[in-house]
C-alpha cells in the first residue's frame, strides 16, 4: 500500500477527474499551491502537465485536482466574456453640486445628454412640489458632478462595441476608504483572449482615467518624494 500510494490515489484521482469533468486536454487552470498557471497539455494516471505562461512547465500530481483546490477557467473561454472588475479612486474633495452651466456642459455630451435632462426634469419635479417655503439648498435635491461621472461611464460601457451586452454592465460605488471614493467598473469584454482582454481593458481606462477632469474631478494619487520635495522648497508666505 505504501509503495503504491501515489499510483492507487492517481488511479482513483483520474477516475473522478474523467467522470465530473473537472479538467480537459487545453483547459486553462490556476494553482497557486503548486505554481500552476497555464494550459493543461496533458492529464496521466499519477500526472498532469501543465504549461505555465511564462513557457515553463509545471507537473501536478493528478490526486492534487481531487484534495486540493484549483481554478479552471473553462466556464470563462466558454461563456465568451471575460471580467472586467477595477476601480477608478476619486479624490472625494473634489465633489460638488452642479451649477446651470456646468448642466448646460453635459447636455452637450452626447452619451449622456439624455441622462441630464431626464435627471433635471426628475429633480425640477421633486424641488417644485417640495416644501421648502425658506428656500434652503439643503432641502432640495441636485445633481452631483460624482453622480454624472458614473453615468457618463456606465453609458460609455453600453455603447462600446467590445463590452458584452449580453452579460452585466455595472458602475458602482464601493465604501470609500483613506484613498478616496473607488468607483468600479464591472463589466464583460467580447473577446476572451488574453492580449485583446488587457487591450479593451487598458482602452476603457485610457479614456475614463482621462476624461475625468472633464467632470471637475480628480484621481486620488498618494504623495510622491517628488510632491514632497517640492513642498519643502516652497517659502513659508507662499503655502496655503
Amino acid at each position: 500500500m505504501l509503495i503504491f500510494k501515489d499510483t492507487i490515489l492517481g488511479f482513483v484521482a483520474s477516475i473522478q477527474v474523467s467522470a465530473n469533468d473537472m479538467i480537459r486536454i487545453g483547459d486553462w487552470v490556476e494553482m497557486p499551491k503548486y505554481g500552476a498557471d497555464g494550459d493543461v497539455l496533458s492529464i496521466n494516471l499519477n500526472t498532469v502537465k501543465i504549461q505555465n505562461f511564462d513557457r515553463t512547465i509545471t507537473t501536478v500530481p493528478t490526486y492534487a485536482f481531487i484534495t486540493d483546490s484549483f481554478k479552471n477557467w473553462r466556464g470563462m473561454s466558454e461563456s465568451g466574456g471575460r471580467r472586467i472588475k477595477r476601480s477608478i479612486n476619486l479624490q472625494m474633495s473634489s465633489f460638488r453640486f452642479l451649477k446651470e452651466s456646468d448642466i448646460a456642459l453635459f447636455k452637450r455630451y452626447k452619451l449622456i445628454s439624455n441622462y441630464i435632462t431626464i435627471k433635471e426634469k426628475e429633480i425640477n419635479e421633486y424641488n417644485n412640489a417640495a416644501e421648502n417655503p425658506a428656500g434652503v439648498s439643503v432641502n432640495t435635491r441636485r445633481m452631483s458632478n460624482v453622480g454624472v461621472f458614473r453615468a457618463y461611464a456606465e453609458a460609455y460601457l453600453k455603447q462600446n462595441d467590445s463590452i458584452s451586452d449580453n452579460m452585466t454592465v455595472m458602475v458602482r460605488q464601493l465604501a470609500p476608504t483613506s484613498k478616496g471614493l473607488p468607483i468600479e467598473l464591472y463589466c464583460f469584454t467580447n473577446d476572451v483572449r488574453w492580449n485583446y482582454y488587457e487591450k479593451i481593458m487598458a482602452d476603457v481606462f485610457d479614456h475614463l482615467t482621462t476624461i475625468v477632469p472633464e467632470f471637475g474631478l480628480k484621481i486620488f494619487e498618494e504623495p510622491s518624494g517628488d510632491d514632497i520635495t517640492r513642498l519643502g522648497e516652497l517659502k513659508p508666505n507662499t503655502i496655503e
